[in-house]
């Protein structure tokens, strides 16, 4: 992604604001012109102050008042004009951020798994900071430089047009040397940007692990990958900050030359022809020369600036054209769940198989086990039964409906989901993340999923209940929280329900008293229960054993004891 195509981007973002970008450069432009008449008077008022006893006091105090006056308003505008920038660059972070957002939410799960998500945070935090800083820059000085350009040029030309065409000339050497400059650095700000994602990652990955970085004693590995990753961001920053910063002493080394060469070639005139230059036009001439060349400058440094934001805000963009899960085909509720697979193959590698020729017949009301040694693709077939996944071959069906044709969040909405992960929400109630599927439920209603899933006893002894906030610092046990987590289920009654081992942190006690819950629960619904506790499943309807990606045996606890295959290998060997 080029820089014109990422200005187009930001100009896309910017229409809504039209208004207020107009407005911005017609005060912007007051205060220029208003700014850069004061040098005129000021050239009149020393013409005025010029020869003995021949002072017009009257004259220069006219002028004083008249160029006070036109410094206040024009503050007032570029006061105007800032509070205006500001607003306008805030209002397009915060478009850019919740664009970004929306994007995460939206994007498959193929996406984002081989993605960090301290890459992803990096972007949508701390690369829009930047852009919104190069942003800024670009309207307080950037469109601020080229009305003050114009609108000296104007000026100059209408006291001296000779001299207005030697600093017409000579400044934009400047420009050229910025350019040529900052097309050079603009590659090391985007590696400068790419190794800060990565480093932020790596942090995020550590902090997130923590204990298991000590368990392991693992600090050490971790900090000479950590430097590592540091090193090379201190010297892609330092080049970049290098490359930029020869920008500024090279343009106001032209700048210099351009001053120098009004002030010889005015004074010139001044000696050989007075009667068309006077010292008070000279003096003005000289005030416009560094006028001229000072947007130059900042210009400069901005077009620097930008290469860096540019560079931040093409990785942000890159993560807005990822590809969006697309939600079509047709919305379906209040579906039976009957779930049947068909000669299904999936693989995440395409020359890696995992699952294959994988059949399964649910029928309502029944409840599938998955049972198999780690890795044996479990939880990718529960992905694949999400939707999360689309199979590469075979066919998944709910209620003789292909899931090719159905709209994917429908799909999901028929589904209840507890994961051996648990994800509660931070600084939201108990009452709020247990109701998170269903938002407009009563107190009565979250008691009751709380009371089946056995969580009440502890919920019930926190100091507001149901409307203790919870926190990353809440003293709750990793069972507790699962136990919330599976009142959230409770609550939503889905017709179909998925288990991955749900109650794997949940004491022996605990987790009877939940599967007697999950048995009134799962009555007459579909249920699917990933497990290696086998004693949690032995009254499955459906038990299926999987192994390296297949679908081994399937039957029930004793229909596959008889067989004494893999499942009853396994029973032996766990001694359950």
């Amino acid at each position: 992604m080029k820089n014109k195509s990422v200005l187009k981007r930001v100009f896309g973002y910017l229409k809504p604001y039209s208004f207020l970008t107009v407005l911005s450069f017609i005060f912007s432009a007051g205060a220029a012109v208003l700014l850069l008449y004061i040098p005129v008077l000021a050239g009149k008022m020393i013409d005025l102050a010029i020869g003995f006893q021949n002072v017009d006091l009257e004259g220069l105090a006219r002028l004083a008042v008249i160029s006070v006056v036109i410094a206040v308003v024009a503050s007032v505008l570029q006061w105007l004009t800032n509070v205006i920038n500001n607003r306008i660059v805030y209002f397009i972070i915060r478009d850019i951020r919740k664009d970004a957002y929306q994007k995460i939410s939206t994007l498959p799960l193929s996406v984002l798994d081989v993605k960090d998500n301290g890459d992803i945070i990096s972007r949508v935090i701390s690369d829009v900071d930047t852009f919104a800083d190069g942003l800024l820059l670009g309207f307080s000085q950037f469109f601020q430089g080229i009305v003050t350009i114009a609108v000296t040029l104007v000026f100059m030309f209408t006291l001296n047009w000779i001299i207005a065409l030697v600093v017409v000339f000579v400044t934009p050497l400047s420009v050229f040397t910025a350019k040529f400059i900052a097309s050079r650095t603009y590659s090391k700000f985007k590696e400068q940007s790419q190794t800060k994602g990565e480093l932020t990652a790596l942090v995020n990955e550590c902090f997130e692990n923590q204990k298991l970085v000590k368990a392991y004693d693992q600090g050490d590995e971790l900090t000479k990958k950590f430097d590592e990753i540091n090193e090379r961001l201190e010297k892609s920053a330092v080049s970049a900050t290098f490359f930029s910063s020869l920008t500024n002493p090279t343009t106001r080394f032209i700048n210099s030359v351009v001053y120098l060469s009004v002030a010889v070639s005015g004074a010139l005139i001044c000696i050989t022809n007075p009667a068309t230059m006077t010292v008070g036009v000279l003096s003005s001439l000289l005030a416009y020369s560094n006028r001229y060349t000072k947007p130059f400058n900042e210009i400069s440094d901005t077009i620097t600036e930008m290469q860096n934001a540019f560079a931040c805000a093409e990785r942000v963009f890159e993560l807005l054209d990822e590809k969006s899960e697309e939600q079509i085909g047709e919305r379906i509720s209040e579906v039976d769940g009957h779930i049947k697979v068909e000669n299904l193959y999936f693989s995440y590698v395409q020359d890696k198989p995992l699952l294959q020729n994988v059949n399964i017949d649910a029928v309502k009301g029944k409840h599938v086990a998955i049972v198999g040694p780690t890795g044996c693709g479990k939880t990718t077939l529960i992905n694949l039964l999400m939707k999360f996944y689309s199979p590469d071959e075979g066919d998944v069906y709910i209620d003789g409906k292909n899931y090719k044709d159905l709209n994917s969040l429908s799909i999901r909405q028929n589904y209840g989901m507890v994961l051996q992960e648990t994800w509660l929400k931070s600084g939201a109630t108990v009452k709020e993340n247990v109701a998170f599927g269903v938002p407009d439920s009563t107190d009565e209603a979250v008691i009751q999923a709380l009371k089946e899933s056995g969580a009440w006893g502890f919920v019930s002894r926190m100091e507001k209940g149901i409307d203790t906030v919870i926190t990353e610092d809440a003293a709750l046990s990793q069972g507790q929280k699962q136990l919330l987590c599976i009142a959230r289920v409770i609550l939503k009654m889905p017709p179909i329900l998925i288990l991955d081992e749900a109650t794997s942190s949940i004491d022996t006690n605990t987790e009877m008293k939940i599967q007697r819950s999950f048995a009134v629960l799962t009555k007459g619904k579909t249920s699917f229960t990933v497990a290696h506790r086998l004693s949690t499943i032995q009254d499955a309807d459906i038990i299926l054993v999987m192994k390296d990606g297949n679908v081994i045996e399937q039957g029930t606890h004793e229909e596959l004891l008889k067989l004494n295959g893999f499942y009853a290998e396994l029973l032996r060997s766990l001694n359950v």
